[in-house]
This record gives structure tokens, C-alpha cells and sequence, in this order.
């Protein structure tokens, strides 16, 4: 019945909130800084308005988009988001099957608790290999032909996280992975039995991409090597698509596209790396406007509602990502708050879209 409780992305955040221990709520939720950087992004995001049109037939709405060749049976794909099952037990693996069920791509992240062979098969294939650069890059390459030998076609380099931003939140209540149990999380914990039985019957949430390749990864190591050298190695390696994610500048833009990129990602990381950083749906048309018309221009962060899939087309992108949205649905209600948010988001969208005039989110 938990599901039928929720109506929109704040009520599944409430209820997540309720049923999580403070600490993973509050690395999901939170963001750098004095988080102002993620009331930033909502307050562009609402600034963003969408003109009402009357008179149109719009009875036949389709919310599929081509994405690199392919339909999308819907306009928004799955985030990579490390650590999923932290929201609730076998998370990646019901986020999988939801982009199989709707052709839509999962973000696989470098440190998803579950490892990226499972994942996408099954995703019956519709998964993208979200990639850090860490270190020397050692491991990273091992990643990178590993995630070729799976079958994934599209990789997403990630480029915004050169260090990983200091989060207040995350930081007070000692989060780290694998989990460090002080008096602190053990009060915690015990005042969330359901979470803490649920999960420990499971297993404890593990990088499972690092299980099999015989090297650790430390989510705090430096990743300030990269750069584009990197990216032209990444290039002449990975046969298939390349996205990169994280870009806020027009000009950094303009230059991935003269180096073979297949999309760009706008993103600030859900305001999670740097608390000064611009809003992104700000960047979006200046982003688009820099690019080449048949380039691929993809958006996240801060996005909560279908309308604000629209609010992020009408700035120029041609797909977007939810990241936290999923994760709060999964904690709230599991697999059943899962397929409720998704199809909020759905109808959010064509309603939307009727009252804006649209039948086609193509340009």
C-alpha cells in the first residue's frame, strides 16, 4: 500500500526519509557546501516556464525519442548512481529491469553494488557504463575493456569530479564505504530495523565491479589526472559511443565536439561536487548553441517531475537522466514505488505535453 502514497517525487522523498537510516538518506539527498548550489538548480529549473497553446489535436501523444539510433520508450533514462542498493536491497537490479521493460538506457555506475555483466543482461542490453578516470588509470582501463567484453555499447565519462566535493551531511554522520560501524551508525541503524534487517539479510552493498578485477577503489581518490589526453585515449579504446558527463562550459563543449564525442551530458552532478557551480539548465542553450545541430545534447540534475523533462527539451537537450528520484521510489515502496514513480513521471509528462500543444517530443 506504500505506493499508492505516492503522488510525486516529494512524497516518495518523504517517505524515504522516514524509512532510511539518516545516514543513507542523507548521502543520497545531499549535496556540496551549504547546498545552495542544488536550491540554485531548482530555482532555474522553476524559473524555466512552458507556454500553453489551445486548439490542437493533441488526442495521439508519443513519448519515445530516437537516442543514438534507437527508440527510447520514454524520454528520461536511469542516472548512474553508485551504491543503489543502499536505498533498498537488489535496487540496480529493479532499476535494470525497468530499462529493459521501457527500452530506456541504465546508468551503470564504476561503483554500482551490483556488477556490470549482471546488470546488463538484465537490462536485456539497454545499459551505458558510466566511467571515472581514478589514479594512474590503471584500473580504469581494465574497466573500460571489461565493459566492452559485457556487450555495452555506450560509455559515459564522467568529468566533473577531479576530487570529490566535501558534503556536510555525508560527512557528519562518517559515511564511507564499506561501512566504518561506530556507536554513532549503530544507534542509527538500530532505530531502523526494518532497512537494517532487510539489508543484512542480503549482504552488505559492495563495489561489486571491483570484486572480479582484483583491485580496490577508493571513492575518494584523486581523479585530477584526466584530461584530454585522457579523453583521446578513451576515444581510440572504446569502439562504440561516447558520452561525457558533467559539462557546464560552452567552450569545453565546443571542443569535445571536435574530438569525436557522440553526446554531451549538461550536469553539475545533482549539486553534489561543487556548491558554486551554475545551474545547468541554465547552461543548457548556451551548450546547444555551441555544438553542432546534430549533435547529441543530454541533461540531469534536478530534475523531479515530468514537467521539468520538458522544462529541459524546451532548453534544448534531447533525453535526460533521474538519479535521486528512483532511488527515494525504491526506498519508499520497492519495485512497486519504482513502477509508480515511473509512470507518474509518464503521465506527468503527457499531460504536460497536452496542455503545451505537443504530440512529439522530436525536434
Amino acid at each position: 500500500m506504500a505506493a499508492q502514497n505516492i503522488h510525486n517525487a516529494a512524497d516518495a522523498r518523504r517517505l524515504a526519509k522516514r524509512r532510511l537510516p539518516w545516514m543513507v538518506f542523507d548521502y543520497i539527498d545531499g549535496a556540496a557546501g551549504g547546498e545552495t548550489g542544488a536550491a540554485r538548480n531548482r530555482a532555474a529549473l522553476d524559473a524555466v516556464t512552458l507556454e500553453p497553446r489551445i486548439l490542437r489535436n493533441v488526442s495521439d501523444r508519443a513519448l519515445s525519442v530516437d537516442l543514438f539510433g534507437q527508440r527510447a520508450g520514454l524520454p528520461f533514462g536511469i542516472a548512474p548512481m553508485g551504491m543503489c542498493n543502499l536505498s533498498g536491497p537488489g535496487a540496480d537490479l529493479m532499476l535494470a529491469r525497468l530499462a529493459a521493460r521501457h527500452h530506456v538506457p541504465l546508468g551503470v555506475s564504476t561503483v554500482a553494488s551490483t556488477d556490470m555483466e549482471t546488470l546488463i543482461e538484465t537490462a536485456d542490453g539497454h545499459a551505458w557504463f558510466q566511467l571515472y578516470f581514478s589514479g594512474d588509470g590503471s584500473g580504469t582501463v581494465k574497466l573500460v575493456d571489461r565493459a566492452r567484453d559485457a556487450g555495452y555499447r555506450t560509455l559515459v565519462l564522467t568529468v566533473d569530479v577531479p576530487e570529490v566535493g566535501r558534503r556536510p551531511r555525508e560527512l557528519r554522520h562518517g559515511f564511507a564505504m564499506p561501512f566504518r560501524i561506530g556507536p554513532r551508525q549503530f544507534l542509527d541503524f538500530a532505530l531502523h530495523p526494518n532497512w537494517s534487517l532487510r539489508t543484512l539479510a542480503a549482504g552488505r552493498p559492495q563495489m561489486a565491479n571491483f570484486q572480479k578485477d582484483g583491485f580496490d577503489f577508493d571513492r575518494t581518490e584523486s581523479r585530477a589526472l584526466a584530461d584530454w589526453d585522457t579523453l583521446k585515449m578513451l576515444r581510440d579504446r572504446w569502439p562504440g559511443n561516447l558520452v561525457v558527463k558533467g559539462v557546464l562550459n560552452p567552450d569545453d563543449a565546443a571542443q569535445l565536439a571536435t574530438m569525436g564525442v557522440n553526446a554531451i551530458q549538461v550536469s553539475s552532478h545533482g549539486a553534489r561536487q561543487l556548491d558554486a557551480a551554475p545551474a545547468p539548465i541554465e547552461r543548457l542553450p548556451q551548450i546547444r548553441a555551441a555544438l553542432p545541430g546534430d549533435m547529441a545534447v543530454f541533461y540531469d540534475s534536478g530534475l523531479r517531475g515530468g514537467e521539468d523533462v520538458l522544462r529541459a527539451f524546451s532548453q534544448g537537450a534531447g533525453f535526460t537522466f533521474f538519479g535521486r528520484v528512483f532511488q527515494f521510489a525504491i526506498a519508499a515502496a520497492g519495485e512497486e514505488g519504482l513502477a509508480r514513480m515511473v509512470q507518474i513521471l509518464s503521465d506527468e509528462i503527457s499531460i504536460g505535453m497536452a496542455q503545451t500543444g505537443q504530440t512529439s517530443l522530436a525536434p
